[in-house]
């Protein structure tokens, strides 16, 4: 029986109930602040590089052997046959459980396990976890082993004031999201772990800000165009057909024409920051002629006419917009330079789709996120949707689960740059709405 079918007495005494196990929360995530530094430290030194998909297993037998001694019942999942996987980089998963006193919903916190390349610019150690004036630095510091770290021990200090809850917590660290989510979230989704009838809320503690509800994202189309020449010697270069300057011509008319009609493409989606709020394209690399030289060789490159150029196409789309129209407007181009140029010749290659997805404002964890960052944080959660895409998306298409949003500590504009990090007060924040979140899901009022 929910509070809406109760007596008002009945009602305010659940109310007052549940604000105490709140307060008493807080308290219990307080004690707790030292540890979530340290597990979130030691989350940030297992280097989980993808590519290739290092310390998978590392990280996931870590999290497994913390979350055994909280009580949990843990599977690790191998996603055999996956992109990337292969015997020297395992797609390795996992998943805990932990069942509470009586029946009830299964409330799921999903995180990606593995981080992007460090890059250049780090005046911290990419992997060193250090704890500076209230923040915790490394790579995947905010996108999103904070959060991760933040959801166990949400999950925990939980555990500690409502032993017997109803229903069921899981938690998961899944890989390969950073490429996709194939080996990580859409491997378990095909094998049931997001069924609505398993799982019936689940909170992604990707960094959108502590204040912020994420309800989806954006679509995205990934495409390799290739365009073809004939080789020559590069001091006869009318002897050849040069591929690159095909391309030159295929960025240019995407200059002309392209870019300026996205520019003009506008979604009512709250999607953060505001430049996304527009259709995009991203010209993610392009590759012409030779291969790059080998590090250390000296030597010089040999004169050719290259005959075949590769660029990678990264375009996000708006919920309005319908996917065979976005392929189309690459076709245009496509057609327009064909128009233009004797001998062009091209192939163009899906790489990847997903399509945007928004949960309702109306959503049960979405109310009840936003009923817990009020609470904790006295003012009123902001609704958002975010630019790329993340693992709601297999969630949504594969599980069937639509009760699904992104929450958790750290700035979104952190992600993939130098010198990532995490507040801490950010996370103890994260991690009382949260646990205050569980508490409304999972605590039902007594008599």
């Amino acid at each position: 029986m929910s509070d809406k079918d109760q007596s008002p007495a009945i009602a305010i005494t659940s109310c007052a109930r549940k604000e105490a196990l709140a307060q008493t929360l807080a308290v219990e995530v307080e004690a707790r602040r030292d540890d979530l530094i340290d597990l979130t430290r030691d989350l940030i030194q297992i280097p989980t590089l993808n590519p290739p998909g290092d310390c998978y297993r590392d990280i996931c037998d870590y999290l497994a052997k913390r979350l055994r001694n909280s009580g949990f019942t843990v599977e690790l999942i191998r996603a055999h046959g996956t992109p990337g996987d292969c015997e020297q980089y395992p797609r390795w998963n996992v998943v805990a459980r932990r069942e509470g006193g009586a029946a009830g919903e299964c409330v799921h916190f999903n995180s990606h396990i593995d981080v992007v390349d460090v890059g250049r610019g780090w005046t911290m150690d990419p992997f060193g976890g250090e704890l500076k004036d209230g923040k915790i630095y490394g790579r995947g510091a905010c996108d999103m082993k904070g959060g991760l770290a933040a959801s166990i021990v949400a999950a925990e200090a939980f555990l500690a004031i409502c032993p017997e809850f109803n229903g069921a917590i899981e938690i998961s660290g899944t890989a390969d999201e950073e490429s996709g989510g194939f080996g990580g979230v859409a491997y378990l989704a095909q094998q049931g772990y997001f069924a609505p009838a398993r799982v019936q809320h689940v909170i992604i503690p990707e960094p959108l800000n502590k204040d912020r509800i994420c309800l989806g994202h954006r679509g995205v189309w990934w495409a390799e165009i290739e365009t073809f020449g004939e080789i020559a010697h590069g001091s006869m270069p009318f002897l050849g057909d040069c591929a690159v300057r095909h391309m030159g011509a295929v960025v240019q008319e995407m200059e002309d024409s392209l870019f300026p009609a996205l520019a003009q493409k506008r979604t009512d989606m709250p999607v953060v920051p505001e430049g996304a709020k527009q259709s995009t394209l991203n010209i993610n690399s392009m590759h012409g002629g030779q291969a790059e030289l080998p590090e250390g060789f000296t030597g010089l490159p040999s004169p050719v006419v290259p005959d075949s150029c590769r660029m990678v196409i990264d375009r996000r789309f708006l919920i309005e917009e319908d996917i065979d129209a976005v392929q189309e407007e690459v076709m245009q181009v496509l057609r327009s330079v064909e128009a233009k140029r004797d001998s062009f010749r091209y192939e163009l290659t899906e790489l990847h789709r997903v399509l945007p997805t928004m949960t309702q404002k109306t959503a049960p964890v979405v109310e009840t996120v936003a009923k817990a960052i009020a609470q904790t944080l006295g003012k009123d959660a902001e609704y958002v949707v975010s630019p790329g895409t993340y693992d709601q998306k297999h969630i949504d298409r594969i599980g069937k689960l639509h009760n699904c949003i992104a929450y958790g500590p750290g700035i979104l504009d952190l992600a993939h740059k130098p010198d990532e990090y995490v507040g801490v007060e950010d996370m103890i924040d994260s991690v009382n709405v949260m646990g205050r979140s569980l508490i409304d899901l999972l605590v039902q009022p007594e008599a």
